[in-house]
């Protein structure tokens, strides 16, 4: 459990498109086995520590022809940002995906110094 110690708290969320891979006959579309697309996401302002980060698939297109295996993470997650993963294997052939997230954690408050 994540314990916050500063009454001053910041909850920070958005949306992502993390591909679009049908349009190209991108790999997530066309490949086969395990397969994984990244992409870095900002806060609007950083946090005064690692912030807890939750993710949810909010739209995906796949193709109905083959079983949906899919998985959504964050890896690397620090007071600016964090590495959205979203992985498939075997034959599960993705168009698209896109991606919210919610991020709370504690801020600075303006008495606190950096010395």
């Amino acid at each position: 459990m994540k314990k916050l110690q500063n009454h001053l708290i910041g909850v920070d969320q958005g949306e992502i498109t993390v591909f679009s891979d049908f349009e190209n006959n991108g790999e997530m579309w066309t490949g086969h086995g395990e397969r994984e697309r990244r992409k870095f996401v900002s806060f609007s302002e950083p946090f005064s520590s690692q912030p807890v980060v939750q993710v949810g698939i909010s739209m995906w297109d796949v193709n109905n022809e083959t079983p949906m295996r899919a998985n959504v993470s964050t890896q690397e997650i620090t007071a600016e940002g964090f590495d959205l993963v979203f992985s498939t294997w075997s034959d599960t052939r993705v168009a698209r995906i896109r991606v919210s997230w919610t991020a709370i954690g504690e801020l600075k408050h303006a008495n606190e110094w950096d010395v």
